[in-house]
């Protein structure tokens, strides 16, 4: 068993500005906690490339794209910030993090089907499951997930491909791109209401949307988990697997009320990932997305690698 770990220098350089909680001290966090519990050593660490225009276009418009080329090279050349949202900023970093953060899904899915790998994760940023087809939103500008698994079936022939999105926002870029496409099964929990506000009404039938309210526990997501997942994705049969994996709903994260703890994210990892080994020949790309307690980000980033890499707890 090969478990990748795609990340990029250029990952940590973007930087949203003093005090902004999806900082780069994430990245840091999760790799000195994997030195520091030894993890690291059972891992194939990678360098992740940058994202091509057209891998892009997979997921986002054209024009989009050359939209955000065009701002985000201009503000790397004159050294500048900029919001464009209350809550996002680009600067002079974030053109080369989003191609890397990009790219690395890309790679982690070529080197699983290719057989290089195993499974792999990618320790990447800015985040992507906030953005939409056509707009930067919610800390994330492309939207790392759905290029991975558009290129998955448009450029290496896959059939069906399951998103599996546990972060405590809703994905709501990720489901206005899928939305609709049945090559796609996305499955999500996600606190409700909160940051976006969608997602209580699927814009699609392919959708498997679970709101929870706020203080729900792992115990009751595992079983809504199993009552609502589970037999969708194995009458789906994915031929392939992506997590679009945050780590906020974690109980010591302040940006959402959820009580999730390192041991529901190992739970959930080993459920999707024994649907993964039946279907898919457990194949399975893991993208970071949020998580922004930084200790309770690494120990669950941890688990959730412990288990894509076949070690004991």
């Amino acid at each position: 068993m090969t478990t990748a770990y795609y990340s990029h220098p250029a990952c940590r350089a973007h930087d949203m500005g003093a005090g902004h909680p999806e900082c780069p001290q994430r990245l840091d966090a999760i790799a000195d906690h994997l030195r520091a519990t030894g993890l690291d050593i059972a891992l194939d660490w990678r360098e992740a490339p940058p994202a091509t225009l057209d891998a892009l276009e997979l997921a986002h418009s054209a024009h989009y794209v050359l939209e955000m080329q065009d701002l985000l090279q201009r503000l790397r050349d004159q050294g500048e910030r900029r919001a464009l949202d209350p809550d996002t900023y680009a600067g002079p970093a974030t053109w080369d993090a989003a191609l890397r953060a990009a790219g690395a899904a890309v790679a982690a899915t070529d080197a699983v089907i290719d057989g290089s790998a195993s499974n792999a994760f990618c320790a990447v940023r800015p985040p992507g499951h906030h953005a939409t087809r056509d707009a930067a939103m919610g800390f994330c500008f492309f939207n790392n997930v759905a290029v991975a698994a558009r290129h998955a079936l448009d450029v290496r022939g896959l059939q069906r491909v399951a998103i599996v999105d546990f972060d405590v926002h809703h994905g709501n870029g990720t489901e206005d791109i899928v939305a609709g496409d049945e090559r796609v099964l996305m499955l999500s929990f996600f606190q409700h209401p909160l940051y976006p506000g969608s997602g209580a009404v699927p814009l699609g039938t392919n959708m498997v949307n679970v709101p929870v309210p706020p203080y729900t526990r792992g115990p009751e997501v595992r079983e809504l988990i199993e009552a609502m997942w589970m037999q969708r994705l194995e009458e789906f049969k994915p031929q392939m697997v992506f997590f679009s994996a945050g780590f906020d709903a974690h109980r010591d994260d302040d940006l959402g009320q959820l009580g999730l703890v390192e041991a529901d994210y190992a739970w959930i990892t080993r459920r999707i990932k024994e649907v993964a080994e039946r279907h898919a020949g457990g194949r399975i790309v893991s993208c970071l997305e949020g998580g922004y307690d930084l200790g309770a980000l690494a120990r669950s980033v941890a688990a959730h690698l412990r288990v894509l890499a076949d070690l004991t707890t």
